[in-house]
């Protein structure tokens, strides 16, 4: 039976839910894969724990982080051959979330990333070391979490040429878009949110676009071999939605979401968020508060859509599916 040794960075309420995961999973994963998984380190910004046997883990347990047991050094210390990087985003230096990365890619330690700041930052640099060093960069997790998009484009779909992606990618924004067209005003919608754990403390990082656009890059960087930047891509976002707007949709018959879309004409690839509007009878008109969604149209399948729930839950499951894909492999 072969051992995978995990390190978790980035131990908020996502790294959390990973480490409830996988003890759960534990049986399956010796029975599927002859694979004895522990996890032997985790980490926050100030504190963490390591211990080679494997931490004493169990959904809802609370560990006694040790001080400075962080930083430089921690995945090295752990002696990870999975690290799962789960802190927050950053993607103007990639934050420490980058470092972890990269000293786990050097070492020849496989990477799941839930935090997008690293790829935003630096996804070919990223891609490139872990090819150098024959190791995996997986990052379901931080591309919709639950929502097959990165998988979808580069494999279920590789027998064809992708022409478009649009895809409804920000829980929060589509939660306050659904909730204003209900009745509620942005304040009490974002509010709502943020009671349900949706919404991030400060909601700016998504209800201006920045969430969705960050996961357009990565997608068209990863998936298509782009070279963007996220000042490339033009951003809306929904915090000036007035009521009159909502009144005009209203009366038009229209669902407005928050949409990230990429367009690939012959290898010249764009990407934008864009405030749009659908008619009812849409698919993505359908998509409901605390979900999210992708349609991709292509040369020779056609056009496919999936619709999924959004939850933390959710995309901790995210990074353990492509944990299970490492275990495949």
């Amino acid at each position: 039976m072969q051992r995978w040794n995990i390190a978790i960075t980035g131990f908020g309420s996502i790294g959390k839910a990973v480490a409830g995961i996988i003890p759960e999973r534990e049986q399956h994963y010796k029975t599927r894969y002859a694979a004895d998984v522990r996890i032997v380190g985790v980490c926050g910004s100030q504190a963490g724990l390591i211990d080679p046997a494997g931490l004493p883990w169990t959904q809802g347990a609370e560990l006694s982080l040790q001080p400075g047991v962080t930083g430089p050094g921690f995945v090295e210390r752990a002696q990870a051959d999975v690290l799962i990087e789960a802190g927050p985003t950053d993607f103007k230096t990639g934050g420490s979330g980058y470092l972890y990365i990269r000293e786990a890619l050097s070492r020849g330690t496989h990477a799941i990333t839930i935090s997008k700041g690293a790829l935003v930052f630096d996804y070919a640099g990223l891609a490139e070391l872990a090819r150098l060093n024959g190791v995996k960069l997986k990052i379901s997790g931080a591309t919709s979490a639950a929502l097959p998009t990165i998988d979808l484009l580069q494999y279920n779909l590789a027998g064809c040429q992708i022409l478009e992606v649009e895809g409804i990618l920000t829980g929060t924004t589509n939660f306050v878009l659904s909730k204003m067209m209900g009745g509620m005003s942005f304040a009490a919608a974002v509010a709502e949110a943020q009671r349900l754990g949706i919404a991030e403390p400060d909601p700016r990082f998504d209800a201006e676009g920045w969430d969705t656009a960050c996961k357009v890059n990565i997608l068209a960087n990863a998936a298509f071999g782009a070279n963007l930047k996220l000042q490339d891509i033009p951003r809306d976002g929904i915090e000036h939605i007035t009521q009159a707007d909502i009144d005009r949709w209203h009366a038009d018959g229209l669902t407005p979401k928050l949409v990230g879309r990429i367009h690939n004409d012959a290898g010249n690839v764009r990407a934008s968020v864009e405030l749009k509007t659908y008619p009812l009878d849409h698919p993505f008109a359908q998509v409901t508060a605390k979900m999210k969604a992708i349609r991709v149209t292509t040369d020779m399948m056609g056009e496919i859509t999936a619709i999924g729930v959004t939850s933390p839950t959710a995309t901790a499951a995210a990074a353990m599916k492509d944990f299970e894909h490492l275990l495949m492999a």
